[in-house]
């Protein structure tokens, strides 16, 4: 009679052989199968889509029409050679636009086409044309190019608003991030009135936030609503690697339809006027020392409207002391702390508005209606 240990034996190595067969078959069943049925030389049957999302339709629209009015711009440098003293032009950067009307004129960010010599505009179907500077604005970060297209040119894009954005709303990024010309990325408008310091130490106030990808060379270009019409230029991104990191910046299209006409008209941009003059440098050791957040008016000028509405400008008497002018303290009822807020919020107005100017005068405050005019 077997030991129990010699029979556990067995049926131990039984099961251990029956569990690799089964092992074997499970990894050879595909071969297995292919050996008794042949291998599928043949493409698969296509299985139907069907319909297309609706928000995917739209977004397929809205880059069919609005890609033609997107424009890719490379701009050079000249240098001179130190031995030869020759001059030879060499890449600088490249950058995105969109056509504005339909003389040839197209928007882009300063920062784009700043320093470069010459400009090459290349259009969605290819074509390519040098471009000249009409003119730009730093404080803007905008800058008007323009081409001349014999036949056939692009349609200019579609101008929305921005005063009556929502955060959530949905937006449309078209560019040419890293030379990827006419590259689409979507997201959300994730703030409003946002603030920006640039390397050259200029501010840029009222930006839109969106998680719209933007990386380098989206630059200058379209920010769309979901109706296809610009609501914002890509200007700006923030991320400590100098990639896409989810805060992407846009200069709202009311900024840039008060601006790109002065810049077409003039080559520069002068905001409204109120006919008084300011200086930082003196309103900032003024105001410390009265401790007062305002603006101190210097001067008025002849003729203006701030002379007949009585606004006081600063004096020096018999001794060279300062005999302090009016002090703004608001402007529809907005308070002005600082010559950069006045000037930020006169960039809001157009020429022609009214405005109310809320004045410091010998410790007493006065309301003041002027209508704002055209700089000198």
């Amino acid at each position: 009679m077997p030991a129990p240990q010699d029979a556990f034996l067995r049926r131990l190595r039984w099961f251990s052989g029956l569990a690799l067969l089964v092992t074997l078959i499970w990894h050879f069943l595909p071969d297995l199968q292919a050996l008794f049925t042949g291998y599928q030389a043949e493409p698969r049957q296509i299985t139907a889509r069907g319909a297309l999302a609706d928000d995917e339709q739209t977004t397929i629209e809205i880059f069919e029409q609005s890609s033609p009015t997107v424009v890719f711009i490379t701009t050079k440098k000249r240098v001179r050679n130190f031995w030869t003293r020759n001059l030879r032009s060499i890449p600088k950067g490249t950058g995105s636009g969109f056509i504005w009307d339909k003389q040839g004129h197209i928007v882009t960010n300063n920062h784009v086409i700043e320093d470069a010599s010459e400009a090459l505009v290349r259009l969605n179907d290819g074509r390519s044309y040098q471009a000249t500077l009409v003119g730009a604005s730093s404080m803007h970060d905008l800058a008007v190019l323009r081409i001349k297209v014999p036949f056939n040119p692009p349609p200019p894009v579609p101008i929305g608003t921005s005063h009556d954005l929502k955060v959530g709303q949905k937006v449309f990024a078209i560019g040419n991030p890293f030379g990827f010309d006419y590259t689409l990325t979507t997201g959300v408008v994730s703030a409003l009135n946002r603030s920006l310091t640039e390397d050259n130490g200029v501010t840029i106030k009222h930006l839109i936030q969106t998680d719209a990808a933007i990386n380098p060379g989206n630059s200058g270009g379209p920010l769309l609503d979901s109706a296809g019409r610009l609501i914002g230029i890509n200007t700006a991104i923030y991320s400590p690697s100098g990639a896409y990191a989810g805060i992407g910046f846009a200069i709202p299209v009311n900024t840039v339809n008060q601006v790109v006409p002065q810049l077409i008209a003039k080559g520069s941009y002068a905001p409204p006027s109120l006919g008084i003059s300011v200086d930082a440098d003196i309103n900032a050791i003024v105001m410390r020392r009265l401790n007062v957040d305002g603006v101190l008016i210097i001067k008025v000028l002849p003729g203006s409207e701030a002379e007949q509405r009585g606004l006081r400008g600063s004096t020096l008497d018999r001794h060279g002391n300062l005999l302090l002018g009016d002090i703004i303290v608001g402007l529809n009822q907005q308070p002005m702390r600082t010559v950069r807020d006045l000037r930020t919020a006169l960039d809001r107005y157009r020429v022609g508005d009214s405005v109310v100017l809320s004045v410091l005068r010998e410790q007493r405050e006065l309301d003041v209606q002027i209508t704002l005019h055209a700089s000198q």
